[in-house]
């Protein structure tokens, strides 16, 4: 009797010692990455929009590289423009990049203009090879400034300039304004000079001369910091007259 509960315990023992050992070996499977090969961070290689004239930088995360290459190629016509750090395009506007104990592999297209718009796809050498396929637009952004070329003001009244800039990616940082190519300062002693500027997709810039006198008949420029001036010529009034300036 005493012979049949020490066996009836011994096997609860080594019930025991299994199911522990069992449920260690799954903790450190569950542990362990899986073994799934290189593999695209679709959250860090994004479209990009880009000025024109302005570098774009396109990005592309790759996990668990190995030894594997990573390859750029623009859809378009089907190009290979560079494998590992090396351009194999006579265009050496593109150039690739790669920083060490990074996963980062980026291509750059120096002075982008609007042609080079298009889809480029990330590739790594595996079998059969994988890519990933981002989109870059390169944009300029077009500035106006509302009644241009001409415009013709009462003496007396309020100047008031709409400058547009559209299309841009972002707002321009600063958006100044000249008048007859001298910067306007709207602290100056005649007063009554002020600028407001509303940023969004579209950015526009209102400036506001109060009491318009001859003397601020001129050009008048809006400068945005990241898109093309534009000009407008303002005669001012004087009764019948138009007051003219020699440019």
């Amino acid at each position: 009797c005493l012979f049949v509960v020490f066996f009836l315990f011994l096997l609860k023992v080594q019930g025991l010692a299994w199911s522990t050992s069992d449920h260690e070996m799954h903790e450190n499977l569950a542990l362990k990455p899986l073994n799934r090969g290189p593999y695209f961070d679709v959250s860090a290689s994004k479209n990009v929009t880009a000025l024109v004239g302005k570098t774009a930088t396109l990005n592309c995360r790759v996990r668990n590289l190995g030894d594997r290459t990573v390859s750029w190629v623009r859809h378009r016509d089907i190009h290979l423009l560079t494998v590992g750090i090396d351009t194999y395009t006579s265009d050496q506007r593109f150039v690739a990049s790669h920083f060490p104990a990074t996963e980062d592999w980026t291509l750059q297209v120096k002075y982008p203009q609007r042609r080079d718009s298009g889809t480029y796809e990330c590739q790594v050498s595996t079998t059969p090879p994988i890519g990933h396929s981002m989109h870059l637009s390169v944009v300029e952004p077009v500035t106006s400034i509302v009644g241009e070329p001409e415009m013709f003001i009462n003496k007396g009244s309020t100047m008031n300039l709409t400058c547009v800039v559209r299309h841009s990616p972002e707002p321009p940082t600063a958006i100044y304004w000249t008048h007859d190519d001298e910067v306007i300062n709207y602290d100056s002693p005649r007063g009554g000079v002020s600028v407001i500027t509303e940023k969004g997709e579209v950015t526009t810039s209102y400036l506001l001369v109060q009491r318009a006198q001859p003397a601020d008949t001129g050009r008048y420029t809006c400068h945005p910091s990241n898109a093309n001036t534009k000009t407008v010529l303002v005669h001012v009034l004087n009764g019948m007259y138009i007051h003219l300036r020699k440019t």
